[in-house]
């Protein structure tokens, strides 16, 4: 049987004979179908033609993606500590070249997830390191292929000593964080996915609800998010996407640009 992708949102679902009929990712308001409706792939389809590409982005600090890019296109983040590797989002294709190469990095102790939009092959990648999966409870029910790796969380998880995993909201119920305190020099970083985007000007992020359909969060949801983020201590924000990266004062740039997006909420102008 195959683990089917979806070749819209890159996510991976269960093992089946045939594909599921949707992709309930994509259905959902947040997503959408592709416009040549829905559509399936495999791994092994995929690796046919994409490789999985390796790139450090600061000292233990790898970024992993694929290309051509697939579906959304991110990259992933492997942070490296000597209490074991997490994996922060993830990719629809691991390949042979990749695993050898993450292997020789410490391999992977722990998957964590912004939010289910970079789920694609969680369970590819946990099954090859023998990694567990956290998910928020939250966000349980979009779980597309589900596995005896995952284990839940509430609102924070330590997935290995010294890094911190926080539920924040907004994007997703359990849209979330990850805090690597000993990041960008020791100053500290914060690796958001979209759940805090890193937009086009890297010296702000920015919120939402759908970023492909354009719906905005509230007000309340947005004070929310900065509040919760704002108890860690980081110089750096690294977005879903190569070189989205807020390269300093990362904690003043949420806080500013959540200030920024209540503003315009409220009516107000610059």
């Amino acid at each position: 049987m195959a683990a089917w992708i979806c070749v819209t949102c890159g996510v991976q679902h269960a093992d089946t004979p045939a594909p599921p009929a949707a992709c309930v990712i994509c259905t959902d308001e947040r997503q959408y179908v592709g416009w040549a409706r829905q559509r399936w792939t495999t791994m092994a389809d995929l690796a046919a033609d994409h490789r999985t590409v390796l790139r450090e982005e600061e000292p233990d600090l790898v970024g992993i993606g694929v290309e051509p890019a697939v579906a959304i296109g991110q990259r992933a983040l492997l942070v490296r500590t000597p209490g074991g590797n997490v994996l922060w989002d993830c990719v629809p294709v691991l390949d042979d070249a990749a695993r050898e190469r993450i292997a020789e990095l410490g391999g992977i102790a722990a998957i964590c997830m912004s939010h289910p939009h970079f789920y694609a092959a969680n369970v590819e990648f946990a099954e090859a390191f023998d990694a567990a999966i956290h998910v928020p409870r939250a966000d349980l029910q979009w779980v597309r292929r589900p596995s005896d790796r995952i284990v839940v969380f509430d609102d924070e998880a330590e997935p290995v000593p010294g890094v911190t995993l926080a539920r924040i909201g907004g994007h997703f119920d359990g849209a979330a964080v990850l805090h690597w305190p000993v990041g960008s020099d020791g100053r500290g970083a914060l690796l958001t996915g979209d759940t805090i985007t890193v937009v086009q000007d890297r010296d702000w992020v920015s919120f939402m609800w759908s970023y492909p359909n354009l719906i905005p969060l509230d007000a309340g949801t947005i004070a929310e998010i900065a509040r919760r983020v704002g108890r860690f201590r980081f110089d750096r924000v690294y977005g879903g996407w190569w070189r989205h990266v807020v390269l300093d004062d990362g904690a003043e740039a949420v806080r500013r640009s959540a200030a920024r997006y209540i503003a315009r909420l409220q009516g107000e102008r610059p």
